[in-house]
């Protein structure tokens, strides 16, 4: 949390965007709603782009934004602003209660129940500013760069470097007598190395993000490791067709999680368009395979103490021995499935999937022979039925060995198929993200190539 009289480096004082929210929901009250609820966010940052030691883009963010929902018994009504003020709070309340009079009753619309507000809020150590200027952004992002230039003759050209800094403040209140502001922070380096070899080109990239700049991998060895990924791909051909097992990298595993997150959300629960509907209480995954929220890790991106409706957050269990334990629900998606929220208005927060004791390696050796998947394309998901396809590169193993680069194929299998064949999770874990999982062995998928 942070001293509430303070400005955080140009954002709004705490006190002046709560004073907006009590502002609010006063006036919602005094139109005559039941309940209401407001999230307003004060956000500024930097971002810089450059290419071949050229300033491509440059640009300061300042940003400000409100959100209020009123209720009427079960009718609600929504609207926003893109300012902080007493004028923008006033229309936006005026607005969401003339919305809510037209709108049809809806015995699952309200807030969340006051019981489950979050009350003893953590600090989970978010807020860490950078104060980088934008001349030493620039030279970061070059040194990005040409670290990657200089790293192999290969490495022909780059689509560029960037340098981002981010913090703002966001609060949220309703009408249950629950306030709350936290302030966060998020940084980055990137880098796109382009790599040449005859009339061949392969493109790859790196990046770092963090909380803390402190956190973030050195913005040389983000250009390195981009040059790297681009230079190994050289000479990528498709394979022939055959059903083999398959080793999802650690950052393109996530994709895999993030799916099931997406069959488990509410909203396609109760409109019946999940491949997983009434599966609560039923093993999808190994005997061995555990994934755990863990929304309260210090400095971590998914932290949080609350969740978008003010409902406390807490270490809880999706898959336990391989069996499904909850949905993925806010209050409103709760309620319409006759269950409670599990604290996941927005998403979820730090889902971890536990790792095994194999590193990459160990994990590749496994494998024998198979594809490894660096790098995901398409869009070939259906949620409803679990089918999967997806366009894929990576590398090909033979004896437990990467043999040669690979590109121009396509995967394909059932989730339900790829989640209860797992055969490995690696302890490669990529934190980046509101998903943490290390690299996941599957036993066998479709790749279709020549």
């Amino acid at each position: 949390m942070t001293d509430k009289g303070r400005n955080n480096g140009g954002l709004p004082a705490v006190a002046d965007i709560e004073r907006l929210a009590h502002m609010a929901l006063e006036r919602a009250n005094e139109s005559g709603a039941d309940a209401a609820e407001v999230s307003l966010g004060a956000g500024l940052g930097l971002s810089v782009n450059v290419r071949k030691g050229e300033i491509d883009t440059l640009e300061h963010h300042r940003d400000r934004s409100l959100g209020i929902s009123v209720y009427f018994g079960g009718r609600k009504g929504s609207a926003s602003a893109g300012e902080l003020s007493d004028r923008a709070v006033t229309e936006s309340v005026a607005a969401a209660c003339d919305i809510a009079r037209f709108t049809s009753e809806d015995p699952a619309n309200g807030l969340a129940p006051s019981e489950l507000m979050a009350r003893d809020i953590p600090d989970l150590d978010l807020y860490h500013p950078w104060s980088i200027s934008a001349d030493d952004a620039i030279e970061l992002a070059r040194s990005c760069e040409a670290a990657a230039l200089n790293s192999d003759p290969r490495i022909s050209n780059t689509e560029g470097a960037g340098v981002s800094a981010h913090q703002g403040v966001h609060t949220y209140a309703n009408s249950n007598g629950f306030m709350a502001s936290v302030p966060e922070s998020r940084h980055g380096i990137n880098c796109v190395a382009v790599a040449g070899e005859g009339s061949g080109m392969q493109r790859d990239y790196w990046y770092t993000v963090a909380r803390n700049p402190a956190d973030l991998e050195a913005a040389e060895q983000v250009g390195l490791k981009a040059a790297e990924h681009a230079v190994k791909r050289l000479g990528a051909e498709p394979v022939s067709t055959e059903r083999v097992p398959v080793l999802f990298e650690a950052p393109v595993a996530r994709g895999l999680v993030g799916h099931l997150v997406g069959a488990l959300r509410g909203s396609a629960l109760y409109r019946r368009a999940s491949f997983l509907v009434d599966c609560q209480g039923e093993q999808i995954f190994p005997e061995w395979m555990q994934m755990v929220e863990r929304p309260h890790i210090p400095r971590a991106l998914g932290s949080a103490a609350f969740d978008d409706e003010g409902v406390a957050t807490t270490d809880s269990p999706l898959i336990s021995d391989g069996t499904l334990q909850r949905y993925v629900l806010d209050t409103y998606s709760a309620r319409r499935l006759g269950l409670e929220t599990t604290a996941n208005a927005g998403g979820v927060h730090n889902l971890e999937v536990v790792s095994g004791r194999d590193d990459f390696g160990a994990l590749v050796r496994n494998l024998e022979r198979g594809l490894i998947v660096t790098e995901l394309m398409g869009q070939g998901v259906n949620l409803v039925t679990g089918d999967y396809s997806r366009g894929a590169a990576g590398f090909w193993v033979e004896n437990g060995a990467i043999r040669r680069p690979v590109q121009e194929v396509t995967i394909a299998a059932n989730l339900r198929d790829i989640f209860a064949g797992i055969r490995a999770v690696g302890n490669d874990m990529d934190c980046r993200g509101n998903i943490r999982t290390g690299s996941i062995l599957v036993d066998g998928m479709m790749v279709a190539g020549e």
